[in-house]
Parts: structure tokens; sequence; C-alpha cells
């Protein structure tokens, strides 16, 4: 649990016992846990998770090579072991020697979902395997009538979540059968390619390839974050953005890259009558924190209305690599040289000592975050 202290502290991940018991579960809060000596609350460690996991992808590339790995999640990877049967024999007595592995080196229990795909597989985690004794399911194109079909609720799939569950209710879709069965072109007419491809998996059809890697057509870099409260004073909130810029600045000039376009998303509180708003703005590639930080300052005041914030997110996009500075007519050459070599100065420090070593005096200030944040991994406590 995150922020356990708090009553709106959120819990992250929760045992099957504590599902079934007490009906706690992802995204439950503090103050919905009922006092019990058999509960134990954990702070979430993520340098050792990240540590752990690192581990076990190693077990994996021990059966398949990195092309068909595919890491799904910090908790979850995908192995196409079809190019492995040879050296360690059939799919499931790779499973067993996976899980045995795991088992034995890091004294962790792990649950396997076998199929014909990458959707049967996952499906047969998430429904079944982690409900059997020996924490293995195996789902194939035969099963998919008397085991896919009768998922149930739909969100259960892989790919179905509670907002999909709503659009296929209005078209008079309420169970995986029925998705099934439905007209290809009507799926896709009523809710696009998405549509289409809800049918394919509802028949259990997925032809992803784990070899050929995505490769995405543009690049951007982004943070978000989910404030602790409801913000009323906005210049507590243009604190938290200016440092929310720092780190994204340096990531990008990391990797000797400039932004184009900046956007920013800024969402209201749940008790607010407005749910929020989310606009762009194209500018002078650049790489600068200061420049980055006027920019989404000066969209963030001309759109935000009198309303308390609860989260924002900022995003850059139209990255391109630098291969030189590019001056300014109307800049003084020597003052932008001068501010480039401060910003990737004070980038360095940051690297060597940490974050928080070099930051802005606001970052003390009512409603800053960045302290308290500089220490945590992916947003929870390291």
């Amino acid at each position: 649990m995150s922020n356990q202290e708090s009553q709106g502290g959120l819990v992250l991940a929760a045992t099957q016992k504590m599902k079934d018991t007490f009906n706690i579960k992802t995204g439950s809060r503090r103050y919905e846990i009922p006092e019990d000596t058999r509960i134990i609350v954990a702070e979430p460690r993520m340098k050792l998770y990240l540590q752990v996991n690192e581990m076990i992808i190693s077990i994996f590339k021990r059966y398949v090579g990195p092309e068909h790995l595919l890491i799904y999640s910090i908790d979850e990877a995908i192995l196409d072991v079809s190019h492995s049967h040879s050296l360690f024999g059939d799919t499931m007595t790779i499973a067993k020697r996976i899980q045995q592995d795991i088992l034995d080196e890091l004294r962790l229990y792990v649950t396997i979902g076998i199929g014909e795909n990458p959707l049967l597989a996952k499906v047969a985690l998430d429904v079944e395997a982690k409900h059997q004794s020996s924490g293995i399911a195996e789902w194939r194109y035969k099963d998919v009538p008397n085991k896919l079909w009768k998922v149930k609720p739909m969100t259960e799939m892989w790919g179905v979540g509670r907002r999909t569950e709503v659009q296929l209710n209005r078209i008079g879709i309420y169970t995986i059968y029925d998705l099934a069965h439905a007209e290809p072109n009507f799926l896709r007419h009523a809710m696009g390619i998405v549509g289409e491809e809800l049918f394919y998996h509802a028949n259990g059809i997925d032809y992803t390839d784990l070899a050929e890697k995505y490769v995405p057509l543009s690049k951007s870099y982004g943070k978000s974050q989910i404030l602790e409260r409801d913000y009323d004073n906005h210049r507590e909130v243009e604190i938290v953005i200016r440092e929310m810029v720092e780190d994204i600045a340096m990531r990008l000039r990391r990797e000797h890259a400039e932004t184009s376009v900046i956007h920013v998303s800024i969402g209201y509180s749940r008790h607010s009558l407005l749910k929020g708003f989310g606009n762009q703005l194209k500018i002078h590639p650049t790489d600068s924190s200061k420049k980055i930080s006027t920019y989404i300052l000066y969209l963030f005041r001309k759109h935000v209305a009198n309303e308390p914030i609860r989260s924002l997110s900022i995003q850059l996009g139209k990255i391109r690599y630098k291969d030189g500075t590019q001056l300014n007519l109307f800049e003084n050459a020597v003052q932008t040289v001068n501010q480039e070599q401060l910003e990737r100065t004070i980038d360095k420090i940051r690297d060597r000592y940490g974050f928080q070593s070099l930051m802005h005096a606001s970052s003390l200030a009512v409603g800053a975050t960045g302290l308290r944040r500089a220490s945590m991994v992916g947003g929870h406590k390291g």
C-alpha cells in the first residue's frame, strides 16, 4: 500500500486471501481495510521489486532468446517457447522447469498461463492459473467455446476494461459469447478497429509475433502526477509544474534531444462540475527547462478554470535529436550558450548525487512535491 499513513492510501497489490476474505483488491483505500490482526500492510519497495524482476528475467533467458521474450509489466512477461522444444522439452515441461527454478533460487511462487498465442496464455493466467494448486493453466483453440466464451464478467478478458464493457453493453453485447458471435462489420462500425480486434480476441485469435518488435512512429517524453489533495491555490500547482518540467527536460538533454510540441492536461477535483482540459502548443525546438516551463505555464494560465486541481500531466512531443545548438536572432547568443551549459552542469550534479541534490528553493514551499518524489521509483517508495 502506498501512503499507508493516510486514510486515502492506495492498495497496489493484494493477496488472494485478502480478496476472498475481505474483498480488498488493487485500488482499494486504507479506510476500507478492517482492523484485523491477520492483515499485514506492507510498504512498496520498488527498487527491490526491480532487482528481483531482473533476476527472474535472467531465468527466462535460459529458456528463450531475447527476441522471444516480452516484458509485459514488472510482474508479468510473455515467452514464446516454440523455438526451445528441442532443448528443453514440450511447453508444459518448460513451464514447470521455469516455475521450479524461480522457486528454488528466489523462493517465489509464480503462476503461468499457456496458450496457442499471447492472448490465450494471458487469459489462462488471469482466469484459471491463479486459482490452480499447480499455478499452471493451459488453454488451446479447442478450449475457446468451453472456457473463453464463459469468462464472466467480460472485464476478466484481456483488453476489455470497464469503459469498453459499457460500450459493448450499449450495442447489445453482454458476454464474451455474444462478442464472439457478433457481426465483425457491425463491431467495426460501432467501435472502429478496436471492435474488430475484440471480435477476433473473443474467438481466441491473436497473430502477435513476439519477434516482431513494435517501433513507434514518434517518441514523446512525459510525466503525470495525481496530487495527494485538491489544490485550490493554483500557484502551488505552478510549483509542481516547474518541478515536473525540470525532470522531463533533464531526460531530454540526456538523450541529446529537443521538443517542438508541448501538451498539458489538467484534471479537476472529483467535487468539481468540470472534468479538466488538455491543450498543446507548437514551439521552437528546445531542451531548455526554463523555456519549456514558460510555455507550459502559458498554456496552464490560459485555459485553467477557477477550480481545485487533483491531477496533471505534461507531454513533450515531436522529438528530434540534436546535432548542434540552434541560435535565435531574437536572443543573446552568449546567454543562450551559458544557459545551456548551466543546465547540463546541473544535470551532471543530479546524475551523480541524486535529483534532490540541487533543487529550486520553491521546492520547499507549501504544495511542492519534488523533494518527496525524488526518492521514489515509478511514483512509489523505493
